[in-house]
Parts: structure tokens; C-alpha cells; sequence
């Protein structure tokens, strides 16, 4: 069948305006700080609440910064060192800053992801978080919710008790049971710095916090094959020790679709 100059100038026109009109499936989102080199890519991602929030988009990307400078040195060096470790590509970092919830309008708990990929046996990852005060613009700790958090104390004593109880049950979930023991938990301390990394849990009650959640990237309580754990706290078992402003803060029940991430 021929068909006439018209028609075919028609179709090809048809086809040159849905290109251009369709939408762009899967783009990968901008870094908001990149470094790129023969020795490596890193790139840090804030996620869109954090950027709606200039001071603390600015702590952030500041610290993620100082995290691909320091990264990007180690690499050069690392290359320079044992370039045939290169051979098939430069390492490989990522970081990511999420919200997980924000309690009272005022306290932000932010997740901290990282990749890492040396090109070893197989890539690394870790977790870390951060507590933003929304009213004073800075980076806190769990402490003004407790009316004491020392080392060995009754408080820490009481959080670590239920961080393990938590991980034993989530291990029994996965049918790593097994791997349940004290010697896993033997790197978890009564002490803040030494528990966990920690964000305020969101709960069923709006404005209020559930609980303490703990995370933990893989190796730290488990095999690397078993992955991240995180261990849930209900704020109740805490409630012997809470301040006024912890009073304030906590109520309510963790929410199921949180309760079932990873």
C-alpha cells in the first residue's frame, strides 16, 4: 500500500510530538553534592522534607560533604598505593538523609544510609541517624527525654534490656533463631553511645512518638547475609524514666506498616 506525502508528513509529526511529550520513566534524582574522579563517585541525596527545611537541609549537606572529601582522599590515596585494586573501576559511595518522622512539630529523626563499594568481595552499607530540634536548629540526643541516661544507669540498663528482647524476637521472624545469642549482642553497651543508633518511632497518635527505634546495619548484630535489623522499644517500657517533655512527646501504638519495614 502507498501512502501520500500528507499523510506520512502527518504520522511523522504525530510521532515527533509524543516523544517529546511523553514523560521521562525512571530518571535517576540529581545528587545534591558529587564527586567524581579516576578513584571514585560518591554522591549525597537529602530527600525532599529535609530540603523544605534550610537550616537543617544545610547541617545535612554539610556533613555529607565533609563525607565525600574525606572519602575521595582515601580513594586517591588507595589508588595510588595499589592502583591494580582499580583496575576495574573506582570505588563506589552513596549517601542518603532521610526523614523517618518528625514528633511534636518540633523533633526531626533522620535516617543516615551509606553504600560502599571498594570493590571488595562484595559492597558495604552502615546506618546512622540524627535527632534535629526544630526550635533551637540543631542536632540533639535522646537525653532531654529521660530524667537520667548514664552509662550503667537504671535508664540504660532498662533500653538495652528491650533492644535485645526486640532483636531476638525480629531474628526469630527471619528464622536466624539461631544467630540469637549474647555473643552478637556483646558490642551493645547500657550506654548511649554504645546501644544503637536510635530515631523517635512514629506512632498511630498524630504528633506523638511510639517509641525508640535502634538501627543496625549488617554485621553489627547478625551476619552480613541476615542484613539491617532494627529494634523497636514501645515507649511504655520506658516510661518509669521519662522527663516531662518525654511525657509529652510519647503515646500511642507503632504503626503496622512501620512495624513491618525491614
Amino acid at each position: 500500500m502507498l501512502f501520500a506525502p500528507t499523510f506520512i508528513r502527518a504520522l511523522a509529526a504525530a510521532a515527533i510530538f509524543c516523544t517529546l511529550s511523553a514523560p521521562v520513566l525512571g530518571a535517576d534524582p540529581k545528587p545534591d553534592a558529587i564527586v567524581k574522579s579516576k578513584s571514585i563517585e560518591a554522591r549525597v541525596f537529602l530527600d525532599d522534607k529535609i530540603k523544605a527545611d534550610t537550616r537543617l537541609a544545610a547541617d545535612c549537606l554539610a556533613e555529607g560533604k565533609k563525607w565525600l572529601d574525606k572519602n575521595a582522599t582515601e580513594a586517591a590515596a588507595s589508588r595510588k598505593a595499589d592502583p591494580q585494586f582499580f583496575r576495574d573501576g573506582g570505588w563506589d559511595f552513596e549517601r542518603k538523609y532521610e526523614i523517618r518522622s518528625i514528633v511534636a512539630d518540633r523533633y526531626v529523626s533522620i535516617l543516615r544510609n551509606d553504600y560502599m563499594n571498594t570493590r571488595g568481595a562484595h559492597p558495604n552499607s552502615d546506618v546512622n541517624t540524627i535527632l534535629w530540634d526544630k526550635a533551637n536548629n540543631k542536632r540533639i540526643s535522646i537525653r532531654p527525654f529521660f530524667t537520667e541516661t548514664a552509662d550503667n544507669a537504671p535508664t540504660m540498663n532498662a533500653m538495652l534490656r528491650a533492644v535485645i528482647a526486640s532483636l531476638r524476637i525480629e531474628k526469630t521472624k527471619r528464622g536466624a533463631g539461631e544467630t540469637a545469642t549474647d555473643e552478637w549482642f556483646k558490642e551493645l553497651r547500657p550506654s548511649l553511645l554504645k546501644i544503637g543508633a536510635v530515631t523517635l518511632a512514629p506512632s498511630t497518635e498524630a504528633g506523638k512518638s511510639s517509641g525508640l527505634t535502634f538501627h543496625y546495619p549488617p554485621y553489627a548484630v547478625g551476619p552480613y547475609a541476615e542484613g539491617e535489623y532494627v529494634a523497636f522499644v514501645p515507649w511504655e517500657t520506658l516510661k518509669p524514666y521519662l522527663t516531662a517533655e518525654g511525657t509529652r512527646i510519647f503515646g500511642g501504638a507503632r504503626p503496622k506498616g512501620d512495624a513491618e519495614k525491614p
